[in-house]
């Protein structure tokens, strides 16, 4: 690891669950993940220490459960499932490409990954592994931002990196439904929860403002821009906590 013109030493990366389907949107697509890989290697050779969040959408949806007459925890748990099955498929995946990996889950599932312990974390981030932080927080009514936000905290990170799919940053409006939307350049956490920007919820915005942790929105699926991102380079949109 060459650990050469790295502006962030240590990054959470927040995943949708959705990033994981491909254009198929639903589980798991073989392609797209060894994709991700690919480029998330290219990241861990700079000598970056990674932490990824994983959300679980493309398995388990909440209004699913709502449709359903589910309890909001129940279904809520049920996400929390869905979020360990993409971080156990992403640990393969990483280990087959020659990267060191440990997941770790908010609710213990010892037979399969190791429960959350924040020093854990940071000793296998010290000794080069990716760390995947699974199962939400370990809550209901938490969502994987808040879990991102939160877990950048505890590890004490230097930037969450929010990819997103074929959104090259934050909009005053959905740029794929309206033509005029304005893409920002830079924002503060306060303007994300004043403007009621659909970046993170405002737990999460909360959590990183009260803890200055910037925050970079970029596209996921640009070749390279994790690296880019990284860097220091000025791609996306940059929310800073003041």
């Amino acid at each position: 690891m060459t650990n050469e013109a790295i502006k962030y030493k240590r990054i959470v990366l927040k995943l949708s669950g959705e990033a994981i389907a491909g254009e198929k949107g639903f589980g798991i697509d073989p392609a797209t993940i060894k994709t991700m890989v690919a480029e998330l290697k290219k990241v861990y050779e700079l000598g970056t220490e990674i932490c990824i969040v994983v959300g679980g959408g493309n398995i388990w949806r909440g209004n699913i459960g709502q449709e359903m007459g589910m309890e909001r925890a129940q279904a809520d748990y049920m996400g929390m499932l869905a979020t360990v099955m993409n971080a156990l498929a992403l640990q393969d995946v990483l280990e087959n490409a020659g990267v060191p990996t440990r997941v770790q889950t908010s609710i213990e599932m010892r037979q399969i990954a190791e429960p959350y312990i924040r020093r854990k974390a940071t000793r296998h981030l010290e000794k080069g592994r990716v760390v995947i932080f699974a199962g939400g927080t370990g809550n209901p009514y938490f969502t994987t931002d808040t879990t991102a936000a939160l877990r950048a905290a505890e590890i004490d990170a230097d930037v969450i990196l929010m990819a997103k799919n074929n959104v090259d940053g934050v909009y005053n409006a959905d740029p794929n439904v309206d033509a005029n939307a304005t893409k920002y350049d830079n924002l503060t956490h306060l303007d994300v929860i004043a403007k009621g920007l659909k970046v993170m919820d405002s737990t999460a915005s909360s959590l990183s403002m009260d803890n200055d942790i910037p925050l970079i929105v970029f596209n996921l699926n640009e070749p390279g821009n994790i690296v880019r991102v990284v860097k220091g380079e000025n791609i996306g949109t940059i929310v800073r906590g003041h």
